[in-house]
């Protein structure tokens, strides 16, 4: 009798189970979704993977050179040391990346030796484009793009953001330059310098041909015969050797003196430094080292230090300089009281000037140099 009740109360309880999950199964299924949401609404979004590209016109064993085309009136010419990238369409081993050679040429197979400095890209995808047609393939297409410029890069260093090398196709001006770098720093100094390759300029030695001895203007084969006579290697490494410094005044430049944003030559180098400075010390308020700027005086200088205190012995400031050619000590001594009473002229201060104003109780010199020397050595570290 137990066995025969224990199987119905069994049955009746498996039957109730099972309509209890076939009652809460889609509530299940829509409590399981909505976790899953909140879960993947919560979760950080990350962006799809992206391969690494490779900025335009640099290549990869080329690190720190930054690419940037300034507007120019032509089309940019191709010259040796340029890296041209050829796409020939149905015929893969003839495109890939070449470098055009000191002598101005690549080699290409099926085609040999091509000449491709002076002429533009077009001109080298029609020159190639011939070259095939007909012979290698029926109606070749041929695309020739610049890689990299390396014949037109540009140095800049020194106080401004962003120095480094540039490649810049023409002739970028000195302005164009400073901003392609991030502009300059405060503490700029007031001259950039420019080194640039003085041979390339050189055109005292006119040809028998050429009686104004323009180098564009000689025959091309006159061109051609010089440059394929053997030289000496001394010769080339001292017209290698030659340079020429050019100094701008920056801070003309962008007071709106614009006949000193000379235009660049390829390969230039363009130094601005950091600011110089000068020092003041002893019976002042304020003595340290404040920045030069180019006409400044005696009076402004101490003016920057606060002025003097009632204990100066204004009637013996000294100045102390050094030449920067002969590197000789100079000692000038100046009456600072009338020069800031207005009653003698002022006395121009230069860079790396020491200005001390000596104690009217008789303090010494050294002194008050000493102590202008130590504190500004503590403010300003690697002077």
């Amino acid at each position: 009798m137990k066995v025969k009740a224990y199987y119905p109360q069994r049955l009746l309880i498996s039957l109730v189970i099972l309509f209890c999950i076939l009652a809460l199964g889609p509530a299940m299924g829509d409590l399981v979704d909505c976790q899953a949401q909140e879960g993947a609404r919560r979760a950080p979004s990350r962006p799809p993977a992206q391969p690494p590209t490779q900025p335009p016109g640099q290549p990869l064993d080329t690190p720190g050179v930054t690419s940037a085309l300034a507007d120019v009136s032509e089309d940019y010419l191709i010259n040796p040391g340029d890296v041209i990238d050829i796409q020939v369409d149905r015929a893969p081993e003839l495109s890939g990346i070449r470098r055009v050679s000191a002598s101005g040429t690549i080699k290409m197979a099926y085609l040999g030796s091509i000449k491709a400095q002076g002429v533009t890209t077009d001109e080298l995808a029609s020159f190639i484009a011939n070259g095939l047609s007909d012979r290698y393939l029926k109606n070749p297409r041929v695309t020739v793009t610049i890689a990299q410029m390396n014949s037109h890069t540009f140095f800049i260093q020194g106080a401004v953001n962003r120095p480094g090398a540039y490649q810049i196709e023409g002739r970028p001006s000195l302005l164009t330059l400073i901003a392609l770098a991030g502009g300059l720093t405060e503490s700029y100094g007031s001259t950039a310098f420019i080194i640039r390759e003085a041979y390339r300029l050189k055109m005292d030695v006119p040809d028998k041909g050429d009686p104004k001895g323009s180098l564009d203007s000689q025959p091309e084969s006159v061109a051609a015969d010089s440059s394929s006579r053997p030289r000496d290697r001394n010769q080339e490494a001292e017209e290698q050797e030659k340079y020429e410094l050019i100094k701008v005044n920056i801070n003309g430049l962008f007071r709106g003196d614009f006949d000193k944003n000379m235009h660049l030559d390829p390969r230039s180098i363009v130094h601005i430094p950091q600011a110089d400075v000068f020092f003041v010390g002893g019976e002042v308020n304020a003595p340290g080292s404040f920045m030069f700027k180019e006409g400044a005086t005696l009076r402004q200088a101490i003016t920057l230090a606060h002025g003097m205190k009632s204990t100066a012995a204004s009637d013996r400031v000294i100045i102390f300089r050094e030449d920067p050619v002969t590197r000789k000590k100079q000692e000038i001594k100046v009456d600072g009281g009338k020069i800031m009473n207005g009653k003698q002229e002022d006395v121009a201060i230069t860079a790396n000037d020491i200005v001390i104003i000596p104690n009217s109780r008789g303090k010494s010199v050294s002194a008050a140099l000493l102590s202008v020397l130590s504190f500004n050595n503590a403010l300003i570290p690697g002077r």
